[in-house]
């Protein structure tokens, strides 16, 4: 039985607000507010969840690339977060990171060979030449010329810029890779090549992924198990198809219901959600959904609800909802 690789518990990533000549803090954003889960060797966790709530910054949490407000990281069974910043670096060839912006995250002025042995560098692996026959290696891997090695990022399209910066991520065949919305900045002809590509490194190289996305249908594709975010929050957690069966939260049944179908003979009426995302400074007490939930009550408004498990007979895995009457309302689909 595999392993939970990567476990995240009660994390809390708050960012100070400041104001004035001073700049005296004046609030906090609340940016991940109190979340678990784990991932299991070679398996996917999504994170899904509209902008601004929160996902990206679990994802660079993870990765240190914040210090945490509070909670644990635990890769492998080492709590990250009792690591020095000097020691993470031996770290980081276990654990990797995909960027959105391909282009943003790759160096103009670098050869895309220069930007791929550059893992290879800073960890001091390998000859200079058995650098050059990896880079070759990687380059075949994600589906590339080798002739792109030698070439600038500006010369190549987003989907092969994409390509470009996975053959960086798994250079050092990293254990965990957080995948940042990787293919929302790519044309839709070309997201469903990166994905597979994705799914194919996973199963080759037995990778553990974060997958963080705001298309449910994208996540679905991509993941065993989905945590359903909001406002900080998770709202929802449960295998993939439970999330499309048997959706809890009316957070998750509103996300489900905006999926475009593209047989115009089974076009549904969408269930658009009222109202703006509250401000993460300022979230609102209660159930942070219910000012734009259609079911809320006095109860939603004055008390949070804890994410629980939910159990009835359509459940057949572990599914945990934060919701009051969770399982009696149903948005139609």
């Amino acid at each position: 039985m595999n392993h939970h690789l990567l476990e995240v518990k009660n994390l809390k990533m708050h960012f100070p607000v400041k104001d004035g000549i001073f700049r005296r803090q004046v609030g906090v954003v609340h940016a991940v507010d109190d979340i678990s889960f784990s991932v299991k060797t070679g398996e996917t966790v999504g994170l899904v969840g509209e902008s601004g709530c929160g996902k990206t910054t679990v994802g660079r949490t993870i990765m240190r690339l914040y210090e945490p407000t509070a909670g644990e990281v635990i890769l492998d069974g080492k709590n990250l977060m009792h690591i020095k910043k000097k020691q993470m670096r031996d770290l980081r060839k276990t654990m990797q990171m995909i960027f959105q912006d391909p282009f943003e995250s790759l160096n103009s002025r670098h050869t895309i060979g220069d930007i791929i042995e550059e893992p290879f560098i800073i960890h001091g692996i390998h000859s200079p030449d058995q650098r050059k026959k990896e880079v070759l290696k990687l380059l075949d891997k994600v589906g590339l010329p080798k002739n792109a090695s030698s070439r600038f990022p500006h010369e190549f399209s987003g989907g092969q810029r994409q390509r470009i910066g996975i053959a960086r991520a798994i250079a050092l065949k990293p254990s965990l890779v957080i995948c940042d919305e990787p293919v929302s900045a790519l044309d839709v002809s070309i997201q469903s090549q990166i994905l597979n590509l994705l799914l194919d490194l996973q199963k080759e190289m037995k990778l553990t992924y974060v997958f963080i996305a705001h298309d449910l249908a994208v996540v679905k594709h991509m993941s065993d198990w989905i945590a359903v975010m909001y406002l900080g929050k998770i709202v929802e957690y449960t295998d993939a198809d439970s999330i499309y069966v048997n959706p809890l939260h009316p957070y998750t049944q509103a996300l489900i219901s905006s999926i475009l179908i593209p047989d115009p003979r089974m076009r549904r009426e969408k269930k658009i959600i009222s109202g703006d995302v509250p401000s993460p400074i300022t979230p609102p007490p209660g159930c942070r959904f219910h000012t734009r939930c259609l079911f809320a009550v006095g109860k939603c408004r004055c008390e949070e609800p804890d994410l629980e498990e939910f159990t009835s007979n359509k459940a057949t895995q572990q599914h945990l909802v934060a919701c009051h009457f969770a399982g009696k309302l149903q948005l139609p689909l």
